[in-house]
This record gives C-alpha cells, sequence and structure tokens, in this order.
C-alpha cells in the first residue's frame, strides 16, 4: 500500500514526498516517550498539496498526521500515517492589519515569526511556549499551547479567530463564531458542511448542561476537547473548538490570529524564596499587581544546569534563595514598567517570606536571565550522576490560588514513590511542569509509573485541575481521561471526534480511544539497541555510543532561525535531517536496527551527517549537550572502512602534511597553485569547489623561531602551540603572540620539530590518525606537562580539541586531564594576567569560531580587547560557513556560503573601513576574506598594535 500511495502522490503534488526509510525514521518520534515509524513523509509546498495528499491517502484509507515543530512532549505527533510537515515551505505570515490586531497565517510559521512580524505594529501574539523560537502556530493550535504569558493574553483557543481547515474526507470551509441565524442557515443548506454543523448542535444541546456543570473552572483546562467553545454564551465559535483537538478531527490549512497590544518596555523582576512551595503562595498577588506573566523554577534545575555547566553566567544573576519567581512588568515608558516591578518587591518585602529580589531593566540582562527559565526543562536531562528523567506528568494545572498546596501533596505523592523531578511552570496561571526519573526500561519499572500516573491525576482532579494545562493529551494521558471526566462527556468526546472524522482516519490512537499510556514506547523494556564498540570512549555517556546517540530529547532548540550558532545547516535549508535533533535521530534509529537495517554503513544516516559542520555548538546550545562533532567523527571512522573517502579527505583532511612539504618551498607550491591551468585541475583532483581560492602558504613560523634569541622572563615560561594553520599559513600572528606574551612578562617555547594535534582528522573519521596526532601531542608537550608549563594556542579549533576531544579519547588518562587543563587560548592567559595592552581606539567587530563559543566561550576576548580600549561589539553571527573543510567542499560550497551570507558576511560589508574585523579562527577570516576581501585580524595581531600603539585602523 505504501508504495502505491507515494507514486500516486508524486504524481499529483509539487511537494516533496518521502517514503524512504530514512525519512520515515527521522520522523517516527517527537520531544515524548514514544516513537511510531510513520507510513511516510510528505512536505507540501502549497496548499493544494496538503488538499491532493489528503484525498490520495483518502483512497488508500490511510490515516493523516500534521505535525509542526515536533516538540510535543505527549505523543501526539507521531503516528503510524502520513506525516504532513508544513514547516518547511508553508511558514509565511499571508496579511498582517495592525487596525484589526489580527493576521492570517500559514499553518507551519513559527511562533517568533508572528510575533516579530507584530512587534514592528507594537502588537504581539500573546501564547509563547518556551520553544517559541521553532514551534509553529499550527502546532500551538493543535496543543491548544500557552507559555509564560497566557496571564496577559490567555491560551491559543482565546487568540485564534477563525480557522481554514480540511475534513478527511475532502471538505474544505472556514469557520470561527457562529450565530443562530447563521448556523440555522449552514444547516438549511444541507450538504456535508450542513451534516457537520447539525451534529455540533445536536451535541451541543444534549451535552449543555454536563459540559457547564463538570468542566474545570480553571483558566489551563487543556485536557479533552473545548466542547465549551460551542456554547451559545460563547458563540458556537467551531475554530476555538477544535484547537486544542490534537490533528484528531481537520486539517488546518490556515489561521487568522487574534494580536494583542505588546508593551512597549518590560521589566524583569526575580524573587527568591526558600522552598518552591513558598514562592507558589505568593504567584496569585503578584498576578493581582497586573504582572504579564509569574514563572517559577525550583532548586532542582539550578543544580541540574550547574552540573552541566550549563548557563552559569545567568545563574549567577539570581538573588539568594532554593526557589524563584520571574515576574514581567510592563508600561508605556521603562519607568512605569519599572516601579511596577519596584512596587511589586516592596510588597513582597513586607509579607516576609523573601530570600532575595533583583529587578533587571536591561534587556540584554533579561534575556540572559530568561533563558534559565526556556533552556532549564530540558537540562535536567543527561546529568552527569543522576538518573534520566522523562516527560509524561510534566503538565497537570489547577487553580493558580491552590498551586502551593497542590506541589505540597505532590511533593508526597513523588517521595512515596521514590522518584525525583524538577518543579517549576507557569505559577501565575497555575501550570505546573516537571520531568520525572520515571524507570521505563522494565517491566516493573511501567507498572509503578502506572500506578503513579494513576494517583497523579486521581490528586489533579482533587484539586479541580487538569492533566494537561498547555501539553495536551496525546498518548501520555489520554487513556486517564476517564479518570477527570465523567463517561457522559466522554461520550460526549468520542460524538465531537466522530462528526469531523466518522471513520477515525485523523491521528487515530490519540485522544479518543487512544493507545494505552504505557505501549509504543521509545525506550520502554523491549528497547534492545545495538551498541557497537568505538574509537572514542564516550565518557559521558558510560562508554556507550546507544546511550549517546539516545541524548537528544527532541527539544529542537537546534531548529530555532536566530540567536547561537546551532544549528548552521538547519538554517540553510530548513530540513529536518540537517538538524541536531534530526542527526541524532537518525544514530538513535540505527542502533535501534528498524527500520533502518544498514548499521554503521546505513547511506541515510550517512546523507543526514553530510551537511553536519562538526561546529560542535550543540556540545553548548542543545539543553542535553549532544555531541554531534564527535558522533559524526565516529560514524564516519566506521563508514569509510567499507566505503571509499571523498578526495577531500587526502587533501584538506591531511593538511598537516601537506603543509609540512609546502613549507619547504612555499613561493614554488604558491605559484603552482595560482596558475591558472593548474589551479583548476588541483582543485577537480582535491574536490575544491572552484570559487574558491586555494589559501597562500608562507614559510613556517617555528622554522624561524628557533633561530631568533628570546630573552629570559620574570614571570616563568610558557608554551606557544604553533598549529599548522597559523605556522604555515598566517605566521605573523604567532610572532604576534611571542611578541605579546614577551611583554606580559613571560618566556616563550615553541615545541621542536613537527607538531598537530590532528583537528582536520576528524571531519572525516580519520580517528586512528587523530588518536596518533594527540598520542604524539602528549609526548611532545611531556615537560610542560610534568611542569605544569601553560600551553598558549591561537587557533580556537586546535584548544578546544586539546579540552574536548583529547580526553574523549584517553578519559582515564591523567597526562591527558592535566594538559587539557594547562592548554588555554592567548586572550583566556592574558586575562588572568592583567592589563598589559591600553591604549586602543575606535571600533572592532569581533567574530568568534564556533569552538571557541562552544567550548572556551568568549567573555576573555571581548574582555582583553575592551580594556585594550575598544569599542567591541560581538558578532550574534552564528556559523562563518567555512567550517575547516567544509567550505571548500565542491559539493557544500552553495551552503556555506548560504550560511555566510546570514549574518556575519553582510555584518562585515556594511562596517567601516576603520572597523577592525577580528576573527582568531583560521576558517573564520578565509571565509571573510575570500567573500568579502577584507582580511580580518587575529586578536594576538591586534594586542600587539595595542602594544606598539598604532591604533585601530587597518
Amino acid at each position: 500500500m505504501a508504495g502505491a500511495l507515494a507514486t500516486e502522490l508524486r504524481g499529483v503534488i509539487a511537494g516533496e514526498v518521502r517514503f524512504d526509510s530514512g525519512s520515515r525514521a527521522l520522523y517516527s518520534t517527537d520531544a515524548s516517550n514514544y516513537r511510531q515509524v510513520p507510513i511516510g513523509v510528505v512536505v507540501p509546498r502549497t496548499v493544494d498539496d496538503i488538499v491532493e495528499t489528503v484525498a490520495v491517502s483518502r483512497r488508500h484509507q490511510a490515516p493523516i498526521l500534521m505535525r509542526g515543530g515536533g516538540t510535543s512532549l505527549a505523543g501526539q505527533t507521531c503516528n503510524v500515517a502520513v506525516v504532513l510537515d508544513t514547516s518547511k515551505y508553508l511558514n509565511r505570515v499571508l496579511t498582517l492589519d495592525p487596525q484589526a490586531r489580527t493576521a492570517e497565517v500559514e499553518p507551519g510559521v513559527v511562533c517568533d515569526v508572528l510575533r516579530d512580524a507584530a512587534e514592528t505594529h507594537g502588537l504581539t501574539f500573546g501564547p509563547d511556549p518556551s520553544t517559541h523560537s521553532r514551534c509553529t502556530l499550527g502546532g500551538m493550535i493543535g496543543n491548544n499551547a500557552c507559555g509564560a504569558h497566557s496571564v496577559m493574553a490567555g491560551k491559543t483557543a482565546e487568540n485564534i479567530e477563525a480557522l481554514e481547515i480540511l475534513t478527511y474526507d475532502g471538505l474544505r470551509m472556514r469557520v470561527g463564531p457562529t450565530p443562530e441565524p447563521e448556523l440555522e442557515a449552514i444547516i438549511h443548506e444541507g450538504g456535508r458542511k450542513g451534516e457537520i454543523y447539525a451534529g455540533l448542535k445536536a451535541l451541543r444541546d444534549r451535552y449543555a448542561d454536563a459540559i457547564r456543570a463538570q468542566f474545570p473552572k480553571i483558566r489551563r483546562r487543556v485536557s479533552g476537547f473545548n466542547l465549551e467553545e460551542l456554547l451559545p454564551e460563547n458563540g458556537f465559535n467551531v475554530a476555538r473548538a477544535l484547537v486544542g483537538t490534537e490533528g484528531t478531527c481537520v486539517v488546518t490549512l490556515s489561521a487568522t490570529a487574534r494580536l494583542v497590544p505588546s508593551p512597549r518596555h518590560r521589566v524583569l523582576l526575580v524573587l527568591g524564596y526558600a522552598d518552591i512551595c513558598v514562592a507558589a503562595d505568593h504567584a496569585p498577588k503578584l498576578v493581582e499587581q497586573g504582572a504579564l506573566c509569574v514563572e517559577g523554577l525550583d532548586e532542582n534545575i539550578i543544580n541540574d544546569m550547574r552540573k552541566k555547566g550549563m548557563e552559569l553566567g545567568a545563574i549567577r544573576l539570581l538573588p539568594g534563595g532554593d526557589a524563584w519567581l520571574m515576574v514581567e512588568f510592563g508600561g508605556e515608558t521603562r519607568e512605569e514598567a519599572l516601579d511596577r516591578a519596584q512596587a511589586a518587591l516592596a510588597g513582597q518585602r513586607t509579607i516576609g517570606a523573601l530570600t532575595g529580589g533583583e529587578v533587571f531593566a536591561d534587556p540584554r540582562d533579561q534575556r540572559v536571565v530568561w533563558s534559565i527559565r526556556e533552556n532549564g526543562a530540558a537540562a535536567t536531562n543527561a546529568v552527569p550522576g543522576e538518573p534520566e528523567s522523562y516527560p509524561g506528568w510534566e503538565d497537570a494545572a489547577v487553580d493558580p490560588e491552590q498551586v502551593g498546596d497542590y506541589l505540597r501533596d505532590y511533593r508526597k505523592l513523588l517521595e512515596r514513590y521514590g522518584y525525583r523531578s524538577s518543579l517549576y511552570g507557569h505559577f501565575g496561571d497555575g501550570c505546573i511542569h516537571g520531568r520525572v526519573t520515571f524507570d521505563l526500561h522494565s517491566e516493573q519499572g511501567l507498572a509503578q509509573w502506572r500506578a503513579f500516573m494513576e494517583e497523579a491525576t486521581d490528586l489533579v482532579v482533587k484539586y479541580g485541575g487538569s492533566l494537561s494545562g498547555e501539553h495536551g493529551d496525546g498518548q501520555a494521558r489520554a487513556e486517564l481521561l476517564p479518570r477527570m471526566y465523567s463517561a457522559e462527556i466522554m461520550q460526549a468526546f468520542r460524538e465531537f471526534k466522530a462528526i469531523w472524522d466518522p471513520h477515525n482516519r485523523m491521528n487515530p490512537g490519540k485522544l479518543v480511544d487512544p493507545y494505552r499510556l504505557d505501549e509504543n514506547l521509545r525506550t520502554g523494556p523491549d528497547y534492545r539497541p545495538a551498541d557497537p564498540p568505538t574509537v572514542m570512549s564516550f565518557y559521558r555517556d558510560e562508554g556507550s555510543f546507544a546511550k549517546a546517540a539516545g541524548r537528544c530529547v527532541g527539544a529542537g532548540k537546534c531548529r530555532r532561525h536566530e540567536g547561537g550558532v546551532m544549528c548552521p545547516s538547519y538554517r540553510a535549508t530548513r530540513e529536518e535531517r540537517d538538524s541536531t535533533r534530526g542527526r541524532a535521530r537518525m544514530l538513535f534509529e540505527m542502533v535501534q536496527g528498524d527500520p533502518l537495517s544498514g548499521g554503521w554503513d546505513d547511506p541515510h544516516v550517512k546523507e543526514s551527517l553530510d551537511l553536519c559542520l562538526s561546529c560542535k555548538s550543540c556540545r553548548a546550545e542543545c539543553p542535553v549537550q549532544v555531541d554531534m562533532a564527535s558522533y559524526k567523527a565516529e560514524f564516519l571512522h566506521h563508514y569509510h572502512q567499507h566505503h571509499r573517502r571523498p578526495p577531500q579527505a587526502y587533501t584538506i583532511g591531511l593538511i598537516h602534511q601537506w603543509a609540512r612539504i609546502a613549507g619547504r618551498l612555499p613561493w614554488l607550491v604558491n605559484a603552482l597553485t595560482r596558475a591558472p591551468g593548474i589551479s583548476r585541475l588541483l582543485k577537480a583532483v582535491a574536490g575544491i569547489a572552484p570559487q574558491r581560492s586555494i589559501p597562500l602558504f608562507r614559510r613556517p613560523f617555528n622554522r624561524s623561531f628557533r633561530a631568533q634569541v628570546r630573552d629570559a622572563a620574570n614571570r616563568g615560561k610558557v608554551v606557544l602551540w604553533p598549529d599548522t594553520f597559523n605556522n604555515h599559513f598566517h605566521p605573523q600572528t604567532l610572532d604576534a603572540a611571542v611578541k605579546v606574551l614577551n611583554a606580559a612578562g613571560f618566556g616563550v617555547e615553541v615545541p621542536r620539530g613537527f607538531v598537530c594535534c590532528g583537528r582536520p582528522l576528524y571531519d572525516f573519521g580519520m580517528l586512528d590518525s587523530a588518536r596518533h596526532r594527540l598520542e604524539h601531542s602528549m609526548r611532545v608537550l611531556a615537560n610542560a606537562i610534568d611542569a605544569d608549563t601553560p600551553v598558549i594556542g591561537l587557533e580556537p579549533a586546535c584548544v578546544a580539541t586539546f579540552r574536548d576531544e583529547l580526553l574523549n579519547f584517553f578519559p582515564d588518562d591523567k597526562r591527558a586531564r592535566r594538559l587539557s587543563e594547562l592548554v588555554f587560548l592567548l586572550p583566556e592567559f592574558l586575562e588572568k594576567q592583567g592589563g598589559y595592552f591600553k591604549g586602543m581606539q575606535g571600533k572592532a567587530l569581533v567574530h568568534g569560531h564556533c569552538h571557541q563559543k562552544a567550548v572556551m566561550g568568549m567573555g576573555s576576548t571581548e574582555s582583553v580587547l575592551c580594556d585594550a580600549g575598544l569599542d567591541v561589539t560581538m558578532l550574534d553571527a552564528g556559523c562563518c560557513g567555512m567550517a575547516g573543510a567544509f567550505g571548500f567542499d565542491v559539493e557544500k560550497y552553495e551552503v556555506s556560503m548560504s550560511i555566510g551570507e546570514e549574518r556575519l558576511l553582510p555584518a562585515v560589508r556594511g562596517a567601516a573601513d576603520e572597523t577592525l574585523i577580528i576573527a582568531d579562527g583560521y576558517s573564520c577570516r578565509e571565509q571573510v576574506f575570500q567573500a568579502t576581501g577584507r582580511l580580518p585580524l587575529h586578536s594576538a595581531e591586534v594586542l600587539l598594535r595595542a602594544l606598539e600603539g598604532s591604533g585601530a585602523s587597518e
């Protein structure tokens, strides 16, 4: 059936039809505990593609699953169905009317795209889940998503004016509020539309009293269907009744969203308390004082983030306490918002429960502090020394006045079952989140989990609450709905779905007649992944590649469109397989073995990894610290045991060897690489893009250094690491570093002979050679290691190799551990020594190498350059797109340039001629130079200028 279905689809739609095993594996799960391999995937280009896909699927009786950003936590976006992914093409704001305060959007538009468009008119779309940078409006409509600012604007249902929908049987119509005369006219007109409206009216009339009496009277009631929207007092609003149906009733083709005024100025108040329950007790008062949102978080999140080294700068900004409320106030002026925050702080101080309070008026500080709340949820996964945590019971909601008491009882329940959980959420609206350390891997653990879920349901029902406050029911909680609702209401839900989807083809098994909560588990008792031996140790994952591949929890932060670096290739292609999440999922499916069965030889996994730049950004920015650069290197090592490596592996991958040879006669090599005919031939043989220039070789720094006499230093010695790139292509940077270090009072030694950390080898999976290079490096640096002599590097990629890959190869080697602690980037080392370099003037744009941002951070570089007197702008420009061999590859050149043109290259072109462009990464400097003609300076060269008093002009 699947083959015939795919063939027919390819004949009638313009979009992409993907029924291969790789695509099916890619969409087999979401951010939940569940996994179901779909029939196939369709990526529609137009709304007509959606209509045709549903029609063809209907002829083949295939179920349909609409999918947004794939971040659902309850399992509603995985199913054995034809998956429709609208996020790649159907992702636009079609119209925006600031007078009417509405916007017409396609289902794949990202929440932040709509919010940014609205902000230009002083408006916003109110609901903003923590995934607002990547979740889609279609997905938010499916889940009835909320977010932090529901206090201000309500759930998604309250912010949808109308929907254009498609039923499984082919009816396309626009729905919204329906006055009684219009309702009667539609029914009188007959046809399929009249039949649906007649059925809805009859359902409303039959169950109206039960709905009024039995639905929880809380703002965050998301569990079940929104049948109350059909009541006469609510205007028979069919659109809002369909919000939160999780794709079980209709397909959303477009939506008319309501926009609300966005305060011109916002101030963040952070309040500290001794206990999360006490913090919850005080949330309602803050809502009364006009807060836009009141978010709570406990000490478990903060402790877990500290263990993982996440957001440490942000955590230091928190006031004292073991629980916190993050409270936002708005105003037409900064002073108005600030006054409200100060008044709220003063009021909390008079109550006596406060352990600390801080007001953040600077938007930059606010963004930093907010990152704790937005990243903290997934940060409780993969915590060193702690059992894994899972969703499932992470979304209960009660009346805000009862949150404190509910949490006290809930904590007792957790303690009785021996579970650990963080507690956080939207306390201003009574919605509590928290992943729990369930055991989903054993039959006994599942039985305990089921018992807990039932008791937890009964507890929240006792408080008059809802199983779900924004994430929806999906598979995780739908089975438990009869404990929350009466048999009468459950029958109403069944009838509501049947009106729209009589043959149960829309996302079957979710919400109505659901799968059990303990089936279709991604890693249940039957999960027996292959766990092949590896070259790298994967010591962070207990030496298990299978565990490493399973780190990703599907949060999808790698799918955001701006901010940070992760994931450069996804931003260029908008393809799920090119995101960190997509690649992690493919590796997970590889060890799972079905539908991917090729192991290390699987071509689908290879294709997914092909555009990974090994930028290491996921190592730092992913909440669970997925390390895709290492996973890719390991995979390629095994893949190329049976498959020929590309030519770039033997040219750029072995650059340390070629540079060593070229360094003997650099003028001759440069003449050959610049000769037009020879250059074209060399590029063709080497697999280098014809648009690229082969960099010029120079006389190596380490050859001239040995002939120079260096003065004795009064502050001790350092070893300067002559990495291949600076040594052979930019030797002036190493010479500048020597002078700068001498000026700071340090004698400089350079290792004798040929040295290289082997960084380029990883990109081609040449791990045996890479391991050999690191072993050689440790031997060469043995005296420095024994004497605790600092080793200074200029190339961030090489320093990161000593900090990271070295330990992945030699986790138990004391030499490796000590060397990783002794290696510093030049700015890192100089920052610790105090200011020696003053007198610079002018502006500077600084672009950080991806590995530097991921492993070492950019704080030291910014600090040292600012201390030198420069007016520094640290570019939030993502990846440069070169990434070593990646940007030279003939097959990846276009993607490389697309990544660079996103932000970095336009910023450089837009900079004034007198502005310094600074980049310590060799690849970054090369990308900027080849694309703009401006050659960035290394920070060592800039500091030498400060030392020589030459100012900031280029």
